[in-house]
């Protein structure tokens, strides 16, 4: 090999490592806390109950709930001042709601009477 061409490739490696360094330091900044605090809660919601997949979280942070009317009429799902829209029965929604801080957070349905009726319930952020 030439001179010319063993600076050549040092040249092309020196390049190519500048370029792809920041892209790996960038993804690595962002990806273990990212994600380490995003929760994903199934809630099921009938006459006249939620069931929760978990009812805590060990810290604050976003959480995505994914109702699901499992009854008979209308249900919506609200919590922390965010609620889904009606849904009919069979039918899901998506809630994602963020919890800055700990403590206990009341959800329940909002159409009238159900609350009273049991559907209502405590979620926890430790």
């Amino acid at each position: 090999m030439t001179k010319l061409s063993k600076h050549f490739l040092s040249a092309m490696a020196a390049v190519a490592i500048a370029v792809l360094v920041p892209v790996q330091l960038a993804a690595a900044r962002t990806s273990p806390d990212a994600h380490a605090s995003a929760t994903t809660v199934q809630v099921s919601g009938k006459e006249f109950s939620f069931k929760l997949s978990t009812k805590s979280i060990s810290r604050p942070g976003t959480v995505t709930f994914n109702f699901k009317n499992a009854g008979t009429i209308l249900h919506d799902f609200k919590i922390n001042g965010k609620k889904t829209a009606l849904t009919k029965p069979g039918k899901s929604a998506k809630l994602v709601v963020s919890f800055k801080k700990k403590g206990k957070y009341s959800y329940l349905c909002t159409v009238p009477g159900h609350a009273a009726a049991g559907m209502k319930g405590v979620f926890t952020v430790r």
